[in-house]
């Protein structure tokens, strides 16, 4: 697989698969009763279930889905989620759960850090009537961010603001070096584009912001 340096660290190449998967129901999926009251919620109570996709588990990406009452909060367009923390596994970045952003231990830095180098976060967005975190974040019809310039985004109460956002493929994503700079103050949050037609998602979001104490 290719790899990327950055600050003089060997980065891997990371395939971040956030929101491949699709929510269906018992009925339509005609899957097993277990599996399908197994399955996780999204935001709306739906059960999520993956297509064509075996995700690393909680248990191989470490990840807590929230960190005593940290919270992901973007206000401009009503979401207020539980933060928690994951690592990637692999070479792949996969939240475990639909109701939580999650900042990547093993890229960047730890949001009480931020004041050092760049905090990256991770959520689900869904296809199919879903609704994941990164939901709040697309504009599926305009095919860009919802997340205004300017806007504030609060991770573990520290404040930022957004400075710019851009889409990119997915297989881009690893060797888009300006998304993975280590700037001190900065964010990256990163979820899946979905299509209004439903199909697959082929695209990432990626909304960068600054501390705003580093401003």
């Amino acid at each position: 697989m290719p790899e990327l340096k950055s600050e003089g660290r060997r980065r891997r190449w990371v395939l971040l698969t956030v929101g491949a998967v699709a929510v269906v129901t018992l009925i339509v999926a005609g899957v097993g009763i277990s599996q399908y009251f197994s399955a996780p919620l999204d935001l709306q109570g739906n059960r999520v279930l993956y297509e064509d996709f075996n995700p690393p588990s909680a248990k191989e990406s470490g990840a807590i889905a929230q960190h005593g009452t940290d919270r992901f909060v973007v206000d401009s367009v009503g979401l207020d989620v539980p933060l928690g923390s994951l690592n990637s596994v692999k070479g792949v970045i996969e939240p475990p759960e639909f109701t939580s952003a999650y900042w990547v231990r093993d890229y960047g830095v730890a949001p009480a850090d931020a004041a050092t180098g760049t905090v990256f976060v991770v959520m689900h967005s869904l296809r199919n009537g879903g609704s994941g975190p990164g939901n709040y974040l697309i504009d599926v019809d305009k095919r860009t961010s919802k997340v205004a310039l300017g806007a504030k985004i609060v991770v573990d109460d520290k404040s930022y603001t957004v400075t710019g956002s851009q889409v990119i493929d997915k297989p881009d994503v690893a060797k888009a070096s300006d998304v993975w700079a280590e700037v001190p103050g900065r964010l990256v949050v990163i979820t899946c584009l979905q299509r209004a037609d439903g199909a697959t998602t082929t695209q990432n979001v990626v909304i960068e912001a600054q501390e705003d104490t580093a401003q």
